[in-house]
């Protein structure tokens, strides 16, 4: 690094403050310029300018800081040692840099004093023209590192994968666990507290749904695949963490700011509370409902409101949590329930937690419906059915969210494999190649959890998909439980 007293500017070298500002700017203009020079040639004015940009941006921070370190480490980005916060402005930029570093199974691109226009235009055009190929990532680093050499790069230098990316992966999927789980001891103590007749602490309530939203931010990958738990006994508990999940990934694609997700997830946690006003004899009935159970459990809606409005007195509980506990099963043209006595528009909050509420119901094992619906039927009906009554944009959300296969599902392959959805492809061209966990090998020898994970989108020597979705199976049929392969 340089010396911090030898350089002019009112920033100072190291401060992380100014390293995460500087860092998020370079990686924008990065992901701009390779953009555009994947869009059009060389000589456009668009590339032409992302180019300038992306120079300028880098010589800023080269000047302050000496040098440029990225690493990647598991689903975290960073920049000189100091890592990057995930936020709504900047996801699809710092996404596509972590999906092209683990494409080339680069752990770090260090960028030196010097660098010329003419490097950073060789460097992109030659990622641009070895991403289409078939090699496996660590042949395309070898590939990547030759090309550099021959194009004289000097200032740019790759390093690769330390093989932490197993451990940092760990690590992500025991903080989403410890997430979930708060975030599931928190309802019960709510819901609990308020059968009871005791006052409900909200805002030990908020501080869960903050620890979610920062989770889904940071990680979306390990926090949505432990919705597939959908625990039996616990239902009405990871339902309601279920669905706060599914509405916070859901407000992030349709832009919602930070402050505003924390109040969303609020209100999705909390959009079931008048359940807790139910006889349980009707919440734990096994056998199917009878028409005036129905009516009974049609209820929770307004009951529901009339709590959180009474909650009111005791701490803030926001006005659009009221609101969306009564609408959220009133459907979009209003055809659903309670009835609406005035004309209406559901909020955007309403139609967010409507879709992530009935897709987990769909997909969850209840009392009184103990074989729930495969979820790529679930999103199918979701989409193709109006009379359910959501909001089509939003289901839209969901579906680029998951991908066509959600998180889940079991899927039997061209190769006799057998896995479970993990991830959603984040190519939206490729939603039909998530990617899976294998459980049962070609030879049908089961794989203990976690399984082995491998991304569909993946081809052979000669181009071709190195694995195919044959069709989605019943995980209950083939003695699979999917939840122990998200633990």
């Amino acid at each position: 690094m340089s010396d911090p007293a030898a350089r002019s500017g009112t920033h100072e070298a190291g401060n992380e403050g100014y390293i995460r500002h500087a860092g998020r700017g370079f990686l924008v203009s990065l992901y701009a310029a390779l953009r555009s020079l994947k869009l059009y040639p060389v000589e456009n004015a668009t590339v032409q300018r992302g180019l300038d940009e992306l120079t300028a941006a880098a010589g800023s921070l080269l000047e302050d800081e000496g040098e440029i370190e990225i690493r990647l480490a598991g689903d975290f980005l960073f920049v000189n040692g100091v890592r990057l916060r995930l936020e709504l402005d900047n996801y699809a930029s710092f996404s596509h840099v972590q999906g092209v570093l683990r494409a080339f199974d680069v752990g770090t691109l260090a960028v030196q004093q010097g660098i010329e226009r003419r490097e950073w235009q060789a460097f992109l055009s030659i990622i641009l023209s070895l991403t289409e190929q078939a090699e496996a990532p660590e042949e395309r680093y070898q590939l990547l590192s030759e090309r550099l050499a021959q194009a004289s790069t000097p200032h740019i230098g790759i390093h690769p994968g330390t093989g932490d990316d197993a451990t940092d992966e760990r690590e992500a999927r025991e903080a989403a666990k410890r997430t979930y789980s708060h975030g599931v001891a928190v309802t019960k103590e709510v819901v609990n507290s308020i059968r009871l007749g005791r006052t409900t602490n909200i805002k030990r309530v908020k501080r869960a749904v903050q620890m979610m939203v920062d989770q889904v931010l940071s990680n979306e990958t390990s926090l949505v695949g432990l919705t597939a738990l959908r625990d039996y006994d616990e239902y009405t508990f990871t339902h309601s963490v279920n669905v706060c999940i599914f509405a916070v990934a859901l407000g992030r694609k349709v832009g919602l700011s930070k402050l505003q997700l924390y109040d969303l997830g609020l209100t999705a946690l909390l959009h079931d509370i008048g359940k807790a006003r139910l006889p349980i004899e009707i919440l734990n009935k096994a056998e199917g409902l009878t028409e005036d159970d129905w009516q009974v459990l049609q209820t929770h809606t307004w009951r529901g409101a009339l709590t959180l409005f009474g909650l009111r007195g005791y701490e803030e509980t926001p006005y659009r949590s009221i609101l969306v506990a009564h609408e959220h099963h009133m459907k979009a043209d209003l055809t659903g329930y309670p009835r609406h006595i005035r004309s209406r528009t559901l909020g955007i909050f309403s139609r967010l937690v409507a879709v992530a509420d009935g897709f987990d119901a769909a997909t969850s094992r209840r009392a009184y419906q103990t074989t729930p619906i495969e979820p790529d039927e679930v999103l199918r009906e979701m989409w193709e059915n109006p009379r359910r009554g959501y909001d089509p944009m939003i289901v839209k959300a969901l579906i680029n969210l998951l991908g066509i296969y959600p998180v889940g599902t079991t899927v039997i392959l061209d190769t006799f494999e057998v896995g479970i959805v993990v991830a959603a492809s984040p190519d939206l061209a490729l939603l039909n190649r998530p990617s899976i966990a294998l459980v049962v090998d070609a030879n049908g020898a089961s794989i203990p959890p976690p399984g082995l994970t491998v991304n569909l989108a993946e081809k052979n020597e000669a181009g071709a998909f190195r694995r195919s979705i044959v069709k989605v199976a019943n995980p209950d049929r083939l003695g699979l439980h999917v939840g122990a392969y998200f633990l």
